[in-house]
């Protein structure tokens, strides 16, 4: 085949991305080595919820690119969730200032820079840093995510979700470690010994191996991460009164030390809102892009029924218009099934210094369409801030591939300052909503005996919360203006009237005796369900939902609701 001319190889990267509707302008196309501000590479921004992926070496720029790509989703209106491993995406809050090197930079790109900031919310997990506090209740949380931070095995873990349905059946709530580790304790008690032998799965010996590494989470500070008010993950599709999409940038400054929480809350985050989310199918835009860093976290030594959830969450939660886009080192990192999946491609440098590195290169190369480039010259002489790229196009077919300058951010590249995200936190409209932290009367009251906990203090650097009963006019919003603004959201987002109540709903009496209450005279359909866990649990055992792929569901809960639990056996339940 005769070898094309820089001119044929420009006209078709140029065709290839000359696309209808909005889209994200990544940059432009490298040819024979020339930057060629006229052959400009895109993404279709309705394209965005076929997920993609993110990867490159170590420094080879993969954060700026989210923090481009990012700022662009903002200004089309789409919300966007970012991990910020590194402090570096607070920048997002900050207009860049300009220089001789950045104006020569985009204008040999053929991009029209200014210096912009966008709408951030700081989020951190369970007020580990300066953001507002994100917890999950441990119901919601779900025993196979649970079990993924504990390192539980197939059979423990199969036993953790007996202890769930335990506590399900007998209206035992599970908020915190403290309520699970009682439910636990009371399984293993002499007191339990009846409800344990019930289970049939459940030995002994296995619960208190459930319970020592319980306890071994407390003991790492872990219990911070878990409890009361739950973050409900609607707050992630948000817009700002101008228009633009919130960027809701979750801060870790403890990644180091905490890697597997890190990924797996992450992962709880997703499976929240595929549960929540209706169906949406094709949309101009996606509700929501969620970046998901460090993918390889969230892979290593995985057990093949979470890996099966993962695959179902990511396949499926598209046609709810969510984008996930997994940003790792090379494509090896990420399972063939969910590779599959990722339709949008962008790839940094990599490096072959090890026979390991040569053969992870070999494997990337082969997972592009044929092309004009020699990929695996092209992928190790790459220089910072360049990627090869394909996408998918409006009719679903792959882009050609190129080798492209990425455009430059125009919010600052590195962190915001410490007073600027302070004062952005105390302005939040959350903070009212989730900086305190509350112990309301769950499973380790009821199984004690004793009376729920004071509210707690709020999150470390956070201002005291005002009361909602005396809110004044000057301060940052009332609980009822939240929870009104929260039910609007619910209904113009997701589509469906909101789950929330107009009104608290009273708070129960601690009155719990020190075992579980007999179950309440149940009508025909609340026996039927019972009939259908009390079958699932004999028929299977401990193999109940290796994957969970059975669904089981607790009727008369304190809440008067149905706890159904998904693939990964989360909980949409809250206590409002």
């Amino acid at each position: 085949m005769a070898k094309k001319t820089t001119a044929e190889k420009l006209a078709t990267i140029a065709q290839g991305y000359t696309l209808e509707g909005a889209t994200i302008e990544l940059g432009a196309a490298i040819v024979d080595g020339e930057i060629h501000k006229e052959a400009q590479v895109r993404l279709p921004l309705a394209m965005m919820n076929r997920h993609g992926l993110v990867a490159g070496a170590t420094g080879t720029g993969k954060t700026v690119t989210l923090h481009m790509i990012a700022e662009q989703l903002s200004t089309a209106g789409v919300p966007v969730f970012l991990a910020d491993i590194k402090g570096d995406l607070s920048g997002l809050a900050t207009p860049a200032t300009g220089s001789e090197k950045l104006t020569a930079r985009t204008q040999a790109l053929g991009q029209d820079w200014q210096a912009k900031n966008f709408p951030v919310e700081f989020l951190s997990l369970g007020g580990d840093g300066h953001g507002i506090p994100v917890r999950a209740t441990i119901t919601s949380f779900g025993p196979i995510l649970l079990s993924r931070i504990m390192d539980l095995n197939d059979t423990q873990e199969s036993s953790l979700q007996l202890i769930f349905h335990f506590a399900d059946k007998n209206n035992l709530e599970l908020v915190d470690l403290k309520d699970l580790r009682a439910v636990i304790q009371f399984l293993t008690s002499d007191e339990g010994k009846a409800e344990l032998a019930d289970l049939g799965g459940l030995s002994k010996a296995t619960a208190g191996v459930i319970l020592r590494e319980l306890v071994g989470l407390e003991a790492q500070g872990m219990e911070k991460f878990f409890g009361e008010p739950e973050f409900d993950t609607a707050e992630l599709l948000r817009t700002a009164p101008d228009g633009r999409g919130v960027i809701s940038c979750l801060e870790l400054p403890t990644l180091q030390t905490k890697p597997l929480l890190f990924s797996t809350f992450l992962m709880w985050l997703l499976a929240d809102l595929f549960e929540d989310l209706p169906e949406a199918g094709d949309l101009d835009k996606p509700k929501l892009v969620f970046f998901l860093d460090e993918a390889h976290l969230l892979f290593n030594g995985a057990s093949k029924a979470f890996l099966e959830a993962i695959t179902t969450t990511v396949r499926l939660i598209r046609s709810k218009g969510v984008g996930i886009f997994f940003v790792t080192q090379t494509p090896k990192d990420v399972p063939a099934d969910v590779l599959g999946q990722l339709a949008n491609r962008v790839q940094h440098a990599l490096r072959a210094f090890t026979p390991e590195d040569a053969k992870a290169l070999k494997a990337t190369v082969s997972t592009f369409p044929v092309s004009d480039y020699d990929l695996e010259e092209t992928l190790t002489s790459a220089g910072i801030g360049e990627a090869v790229i394909t996408v998918m196009n409006e009719k679903g077919a792959p882009t050609p591939v190129a080798l492209t300058r990425l455009r430059a951010p125009e919010s600052v590249m590195g962190p915001s300052t410490d007073e600027l995200i302070q004062s952005t936190v105390a302005a939040s409209s959350l903070l009212v909503k989730y900086g305190t932290a509350v112990d309301n009367l769950s499973a380790y009251e009821k199984l004690t005996g004793q009376a729920a906990a004071p509210t707690g203090d709020a999150a470390p650097g956070l201002p005291p919360v005002p009361s909602t009963s005396g809110a004044s006019a000057g301060s940052p919003a009332s609980q009822a203006d939240i929870d009104a603004e929260a039910r609007r959201i619910e209904e113009e987002i997701l589509g469906r009237p909101s789950s929330r109540s107009s009104s608290p709903e009273p708070f129960p009496a601690p009155s719990a005796p020190p075992v579980p209450a007999p179950a309440p005279q149940q009508s025909p359909q609340d026996g039927m369900f019972g009939d259908i866990a009390g079958a699932l649990g004999g028929a299977l055992g401990g193999a109940l939902g290796g994957g969970l792929k059975s669904m089981v569901r607790s009727m008369g809960t304190q809440l008067g609701r149905d706890l159904m639990r998904g693939v990964f056996g989360t909980s949409s339940r809250r206590r409002r």
